[in-house]
């Protein structure tokens, strides 16, 4: 899978590009007409004006930027989000200010990356009893910290 079939709520300049030429995840840009402003704790849905069409067998992850979660607390709120194969409707990404400073949105700005992986579907089968294992039901932190 190379080809996603885009659609864009706009122009070009919204299209999902790499930065490098082997970056993973392509960045996705604010294609909004107002600056956004979220002050510390605040969380915004912000459009990205891309629609797109996703191979079956495939799905989209929507990440955080590495520069704004460090520099700036900005990161995404349900990272990785999760796009379908079969969503046909804008991608938008839910950020987060996580830092003490208020950060200003501006159209075009970089706010995310997608990243397109091949999705599992598991079939799940009822059973009465699951087999030991040495960790059994050791759940958070129970692996040590």
């Amino acid at each position: 899978m190379n080809r996603i079939l885009v659609k864009i709520v706009g122009d070009e300049k919204f299209v999902p590009s790499y930065s490098s030429l082997f970056a993973a995840g392509a960045d996705l840009k604010a294609c909004i007409n107002n600056d956004i402003m979220l002050s510390p704790g605040e969380r915004a849905l912000i459009d990205t004006g891309l629609k797109m069409e996703i191979p079956v067998g495939y799905e989209a992850q929507v990440r955080p930027r590495s520069g704004l979660a460090a520099k700036h607390g900005i990161t995404v709120l349900n990272t990785p989000g999760t796009i379908d194969s079969d969503y046909r409707g804008e991608v938008k990404v839910i950020l987060i200010n996580l830092g003490d400073k208020e950060f200003t949105i501006k159209r075009g700005d970089r706010i995310a990356q997608i990243i397109f992986a091949p999705v599992t579907t598991a079939e799940f089968s009822l059973e009465n009893a699951l087999d030991v294992s040495e960790r059994g039901t050791g759940g958070f932190g129970s692996t040590g910290v």
